[in-house]
């Protein structure tokens, strides 16, 4: 038996809890952890990156399958998921750990980012310019367990009821064929 191949993509949208269920829903994902990137200060808790001074950003690591779905594929996703055009903020989340950003793992992963923002700058579906940041992947913190898996374990939590559920709902609406079998019904 071979191994599967994987790679890894880091993205940061807003919230890591809407990221992580709409990508944990997609075939050939393995792996989605919530966690903090793009900062100064070292092993940062939620609490410390909530005040918007360590400089991270709520982001996912995803492990994927590259045979099943692209770098690029999880880029349009992520595109479609968050707002690209709000500076440091999505919906009422505010801050620069809130920011659109994509940590690139390879000169390959920082050409299709660029390409990609390129093609959805030009297509003019966008209102406004393209904010998200493509930057070289650094140090990637794990947030607290309580954070993994939080719209599979509190569907009945506010948030979740109210921001993740439409989203989630939208985008399996919208992506069937990418879905895992077991997402859909």
């Amino acid at each position: 038996m071979t191994a599967t191949k994987t790679d890894t993509a880091t993205l940061a949208g807003g919230c890591f809890w809407c990221l992580e269920a709409v990508f944990l829903d997609l075939r050939g994902v393995q792996k989605v952890v919530s966690g903090y990137t793009g900062g100064r200060r070292p092993d940062p808790t939620y609490e410390q990156v909530c005040t918007g001074v360590t400089g991270h950003a709520e982001a996912v690591r995803i492990t994927f399958d590259p045979d099943v779905i692209t770098y690029r594929d999880l880029l349009e996703v992520f595109f479609v998921i968050h707002d690209p055009t709000t500076e440091n903020r999505q919906g009422a989340d505010v801050g620069t750990q809130y920011r659109s950003a994509i940590f690139f793992h390879s000169p390959e992963q920082k050409a299709t980012a660029e390409t990609v923002v390129r093609e959805l700058e030009a297509s003019g579906v966008r209102d406004g310019p393209i904010v998200t940041e493509v930057v070289a992947a650094g140090e990637f913190h794990e947030a607290e367990a309580y954070h993994q898996d939080y719209f599979r374990r509190n569907p009945g939590q506010g948030y979740c009821r109210a921001v993740i559920a439409p989203k989630v709902a939208k985008f399996r609406a919208s992506t069937l064929a990418r879905l895992r079998v077991s997402t859909i019904g």
